[in-house]
């Protein structure tokens, strides 16, 4: 039986190419028992997950929590909006008071880049980043992966671009280290504003005209501009944006050959991709959905020791 070679699921830093495959070889055999008519294996049957999330998540926090109740774990919900971290008390002692109760595993997302990390240090039970910040998301960018190798076969080879506001996002950064990984050359494309300068260190090219990247790429992963974390104007309006880097049917249907186009939403309809093509059948934004669910599944699976997925 193959294991993790981490304790923890912190980042795509951390792993291996041997991890990420062991994790989408898992995530085969759990989508097909997410597709059959009983849904729930007794994987984690004994096992107490807490989903503890110091920001607002819809896609994520779900995804997890179905993926644990798919595998019979015991399941506690934390928001920090409605808990005594409003009143201030520390991240240490909400999770210790949490881990009093007898709970194996934490799955954390937190406003602040290596929260996760930190607590991995001062307590015993198996951590899962679910987002720290504009750092790292690396269930994302599995399921993403998992999607990609869905669609297209091994990622070896394949070329991915990233598009929109890189500077910001978590997903970005899981994204290219995990493709990399595999074997993918990556993109990014953007205005000049919204790309770090420390991206081209990554061995990661950039792209500021969306038709070229567009027209290199097999795959095209449309990312939101993350209003929330921007301080500052990064561009003159949201109008512009969508004129040089939101992506219509018009111009998807003028490329010299058909790509895939994905989205780790929420999608802002009419920015970064208009509807005609975020429903077109070149999209499969609802797969990663589907497929974030197996995922999950196959990293808490894994964490947790498992022997036997079906």
């Amino acid at each position: 039986m193959q294991k993790l070679s981490v304790r923890h699921l912190l980042g795509i830093k951390g792993l291996k190419e041997n991890d990420v495959q062991l994790i989408l070889e898992t995530a085969d055999h759990f989508k097909n028992i997410i597709n059959r008519p009983i849904k729930k294996v007794p994987s984690l049957r004994d096992t107490t997950i807490a989903n503890i999330f110091f920001e607002n998540s819809t896609r994520t926090k779900l995804s997890f929590e179905l993926a644990q109740k798919r595998l019979s774990a015991d399941v506690v919900n934390f928001a920090a909006s409605s808990s005594s971290v409003s009143k201030g008390e520390t991240l240490i002692d909400t999770v210790n008071n949490i881990l009093a109760m007898k709970v194996d595993m934490v799955v954390m997302r937190h406003p602040y880049p290596g929260a996760a990390v930190f607590l991995s240090k001062h307590i015993k039970a198996n951590i899962i980043n679910a987002g720290d910040g504009a750092h790292e998301h690396p269930t994302q960018a599995l399921l993403d992966a998992y999607s990609i190798r869905e669609k297209h076969g091994d990622l070896a080879g394949k070329k991915i671009v990233i598009v929109g506001d890189i500077m910001h996002s978590r997903v970005a950064l899981s994204n290219i280290l995990c493709l990399q990984l595999l074997g993918a050359q990556v993109k990014v494309c953007g205005p000049s504003t919204l790309i770090p300068k420390y991206i081209r260190s990554l061995g990661v090219e950039v792209e500021y005209d969306l038709r070229k990247a567009l027209e290199w790429c097999d795959v095209a992963n449309m990312l939101r501009i993350q209003l929330e974390r921007q301080d500052i104007k990064y561009f003159p309006s949201l109008r512009e944006y969508a004129m040089l880097y939101g992506l219509d049917k018009q111009l998807l249907n003028s490329l010299s050959k058909e790509i895939t186009i994905m989205h780790p939403g929420p999608i802002n309809r009419g920015v970064e991709i208009t509807s005609d093509v975020a429903d077109s059948k070149q999209s499969i934004i609802l797969d990663q959905v589907e497929n974030g669910v197996a995922v999950r599944m196959a990293v808490l699976y894994l964490l947790a020791g498992g022997q036997n997925p079906a």
